[in-house]
């Protein structure tokens, strides 16, 4: 299985020490060695960055985790191939265009049958079941709203209808944002955190490195990380229930 790492914060905030613990699971502390990927917002742009190498050696995921860029909204990706080759157009997350944003996915799970799912116009560029999944859910929001929305919760309710049907087919681990909100939903594994004030230390479980948030952040922050698995060991993470969807914006859960 792969493993996911989202992020929704109310101020430009960098990922660097969270993705520093997810790069240590891709290819040594764990098995996820076929490839990874991170897309951060900025404004109505999307910054990607994916390598089909394991990320714990990848010179690319190391430049990453010094680098501190800063967003709102971050999807990050580790992959143990199941559906399709080991490639550049296999590697997550996705990313496509619908009512002129930037929408990107990630998936954690197997899916059977995924090749009759009716993804439209939205053709998967590779061969995984993870973009047929993303295709298909454009493809049915195009159909439901063929104009933009406007109101944004009830688009995310149809969303998890989605994603509900596609836990029909197997496991579906899922993440997947426009910018604004960041949608999870789980079928077996995922967990999520909420920091604000007051901030204290954290540790990471995969790796023997510590921060104290309280002097990397203000009073007014609020950061909520989704992960597979809890990345530290000193801090209580909320596991998601089977079949449920969170949904954030700028930091704190919606619904």
């Amino acid at each position: 299985m792969c493993e996911l790492l989202g992020m929704s914060a109310n101020v430009p905030t960098d990922i660097c020490f969270s993705f520093k613990g997810l790069a240590k699971r891709g290819g040594d502390k764990g098995p996820h060695k076929d490839g990874w990927g991170i897309a951060f917002y900025e404004g109505k742009g999307c910054r990607t960055f994916k390598d089909p190498q394991p990320c714990s050696y990848s010179p690319i995921a190391k430049m990453l985790e010094d680098y501190p860029i800063k967003s709102e909204l971050v999807i990050a990706h580790i992959r143990q191939a199941n559906r399709g080759k080991i490639a550049l157009e296999n590697t997550h997350p996705f990313t496509r265009e619908l009512w002129g944003k930037n929408w990107t996915f990630a998936h954690n799970g197997q899916l059977t049958g995924y090749k009759q799912l009716d993804t439209g116009r939205f053709d998967p560029i590779g061969q995984t079941d993870s973009e047929y999944a993303f295709c298909y859910i454009l493809n049915q929001l195009q159909s439901r709203y063929p104009t933009k929305p406007r109101h944004w919760p009830s688009v995310f309710r149809f969303i998890k209808q989605c994603a509900d049907k596609l836990n029909q087919f197997g496991v579906c681990n899922l993440l997947l944002s426009d910018g604004q909100f960041l949608f999870s939903y789980c079928s077996t594994h995922l967990y999520w955190i909420t920091r604000k004030a007051p901030f204290g230390k954290a540790k990471l479980v995969d790796e023997d490195v510590e921060i104290d948030f309280q002097k990397h952040t203000t009073p007014n922050d609020v950061v909520t990380v989704i992960t597979t698995r809890p990345l530290t060991s000193n801090e209580d993470w909320h596991k998601i229930k089977t079949g449920q969807a969170h949904l954030f914006k700028l930091g704190e859960k919606i619904f």
